[in-house]
C-alpha cells in the first residue's frame, strides 16, 4: 500500500501534521451507524500544499475536520510538530484550533451584519480579552486592512457580505483565516460555490500565499483541476487512502 506521506525529493524540513490510524463512525438515532474513516494514515510537511480528493461520502471533509480539531476520531492519533493533539482537553483544543489553524469553507461563513473588515477581525475578537482587543485595536485593524488588500478586497473593506460577489466573499474568508497568523490553512471545497473562472482565481490566490509565506495547506476538493495545483494529491475511497499522486503542481 502507498501511504500519503510527503515525497522524499520535496525540500521540507519537518513533518507539520501527522495522523495515524484515524477511524470515525457517525451515529444516527439509537442504532444506525455510518462508518466514514476506516484507519487513515496521513502526513503533510511544513510549507506543503496537499489536495484531498474522492467521491462524495468518501470521508474527505471528515478527515479535514479531524485534522483541524473540529471533531474527534473514534481511534487513532494526530500529531502537530511531533506533539499529540487529538487527546487534549476541550479548552486546550479550542485554544490550539484558534491559534494553529485557519479555516476556509465552501459556504464562506461570514457574519452577515459585519463588514468585510470586521469579519477579518473576528479571530482576534475571539482570541483576545476585552482589554487585549482595545489595547491593540488600531494595530489589528491596520493588519486586517492589509490582508484585505493582499486578497484584492481593499476597496471593499466597508461592504457587508450581501454586497459582495461569491468570489469576493471567499476572498474575505481567506483573509479572515490568515488574520490570526495560523500555522496552516484547511480549506473545505473552497471553490465549490464558485464558477470555474472565479474558482481558479481563488485557487491561484491560495497557491500564491502558500509559496510566498510557506504556509502549509490542505484543500479538500472534488475538482481534479483544482487538485492539480497542489504539490500532492491524496485520494480517499470509501474511508480509506487509495493512493496519492505526487508531482502534479501547476
Amino acid at each position: 500500500m502507498i501511504f500519503p506521506f510527503p515525497s522524499k525529493d520535496r525540500h521540507v524540513s519537518t513533518l507539520h501534521l501527522h495522523a495515524v490510524g484515524l477511524k470515525k463512525t457517525y451515529r444516527k438515532g439509537r442504532s444506525l451507524e455510518v462508518p466514514v474513516l476506516h484507519g487513515v494514515d496521513f502526513s503533510v510537511s511544513q510549507g506543503e500544499m496537499v489536495a484531498i480528493v474522492g467521491a462524495s461520502g468518501s470521508g474527505k471533509s471528515t478527515l479535514l475536520h479531524l485534522l483541524g480539531l473540529l471533531d474527534s476520531p473514534d481511534s487513532g492519533h494526530i500529531y502537530l510538530r511531533g506533539e499529540r493533539i487529538d487527546h487534549l482537553p476541550d479548552r486546550k483544543r479550542d485554544h490550539l484550533r484558534n491559534e494553529a489553524f485557519g479555516f476556509v469553507f465552501q459556504s464562506y461563513h461570514l457574519m452577515p451584519e459585519l463588514t468585510a473588515l470586521e469579519n477579518v477581525l473576528m479571530p482576534h475578537l475571539i482570541r483576545l480579552s476585552p482589554w487585549g482587543w482595545f489595547s491593540r485595536k488600531k494595530e489589528l485593524k491596520k493588519e486586517a486592512a492589509a490582508w484585505l488588500d493582499r486578497v484584492g478586497l481593499g476597496h471593499r473593506a466597508k461592504h457587508k457580505p450581501s454586497e459582495l460577489s461569491g468570489g469576493e466573499m471567499q476572498r474575505a474568508a481567506i483573509a479572515r483565516a490568515l488574520a490570526g497568523n495560523p500555522q496552516m490553512i484547511l480549506a473545505d471545497e473552497p471553490t465549490g460555490n464558485l464558477d470555474a473562472e472565479t474558482g481558479a482565481s481563488v485557487m491561484r490566490l491560495l497557491r500564491d500565499l502558500n509559496r510566498e509565506r510557506g504556509l502549509t495547506m490542505m484543500v479538500v476538493t472534488h475538482d481534479l483541476n483544482v487538485a492539480r495545483q497542489a504539490d500532492r494529491i491524496v485520494r480517499l475511497n470509501h474511508g480509506l487512502v487509495e493512493t496519492y499522486v505526487p508531482g502534479l503542481a501547476a
